[in-house]
C-alpha cells in the first residue's frame, strides 16, 4: 500500500492552478492529503475554495511583517505545523528568500507561465509577443534561490499565434498549466520524480 503524502499549497489569488490539483488529487485517487492552503493575501478568493473542500486554510499576511526575512520565517513556522512532504506555490506571488528556499529544498515547486529559461519574472506573455518568438509555454520546476530558475520537471507549449494578444495567450498557457501542474505533483508523490543534486530524475514509465 502506498504510503499517504502531505502537501501544503501557497496562494495569493484565486489559486486556478490549486484548483486543477485539487480536482485532480480526487479524481485520481491520488496518495494524498492537501494538508492545508496558506495565503499571505486574507480576501484570496482561494481560500474559500479551500474551505468548501474542508482544507484548513490559512493567512500569514505579508503585510505584518517588516521585511522578507520576517514574513519567510513566520511563513516557514506555519508551513511546517501541517509536516508537508511538498509545498506547492500556485500563484503564491513573493519573492522568497534563499533560507525559505534552502528549508524546504527538493519539496518546494512552482509554474511559470514562460518556457524558463526564457522570459522569467513578470508580464511574460507581452514578453513573448514583444520577441517575436513562434512558441511560448509553461514550465513546472524545482524552486531554488534565484527567481524563476531550477531544475526543470515539466514543460508545456503553445504555438504563438499572428494574430496573438497577451490575454488570448495567456488563456491558452494557463489551460495547459492545468495539465501539466497536476501532472508533476502526481509524479513527486508517487516517486516518479525526485531532485538528485541539480538534477530531476524520473522513471519513465507511468
Amino acid at each position: 500500500m502506498r504510503a499517504m503524502k502531505r502537501i501544503v499549497i501557497l496562494i495569493s489569488g484565486r489559486g486556478s492552478n490549486m484548483e486543477a490539483i485539487l480536482r485532480a488529487a480526487e479524481a485520481e485517487k491520488w496518495p494524498v492529503q492537501i494538508a492545508a492552503v496558506i495565503s499571505n493575501k486574507a480576501g484570496a478568493a482561494g481560500l474559500n475554495t479551500a474551505q468548501v473542500a474542508g482544507i484548513p486554510a490559512v493567512t500569514v499576511e505579508h503585510r505584518n511583517h517588516s521585511d522578507r526575512d520576517s514574513f519567510d520565517r513566520a511563513l516557514a513556522e506555519v508551513i511546517d505545523r501541517f509536516a508537508p512532504d511538498l509545498v506547492v506555490l500556485a500563484g503564491f506571488m513573493r519573492i522568497l528568500t534563499a533560507a525559505f528556499v534552502q528549508h524546504y529544498h527538493g519539496r518546494l515547486l512552482n509554474i511559470h507561465p514562460s518556457l524558463l529559461p526564457s522570459f522569467p519574472g513578470l508580464a511574460t506573455h507581452q514578453q513573448a509577443l514583444d520577441a517575436g518568438v513562434k512558441f511560448h509555454g509553461a514550465t513546472v520546476h524545482f524552486v531554488t534561490p534565484e527567481l524563476d530558475h531550477g531544475p526543470i520537471i515539466e514543460q508545456a507549449v503553445v504555438p504563438v499565434l499572428d494574430d496573438d494578444t497577451e490575454s488570448a495567450l495567456a488563456k491558452r498557457v494557463l489551460e495547459q498549466e492545468h495539465v501539466i501542474y497536476p501532472r508533476a505533483v502526481r509524479d513527486f508523490i508517487e516517486g516518479r520524480v525526485w531532485l538528485d543534486g541539480e538534477r530531476v530524475r524520473r522513471v519513465i514509465s507511468r
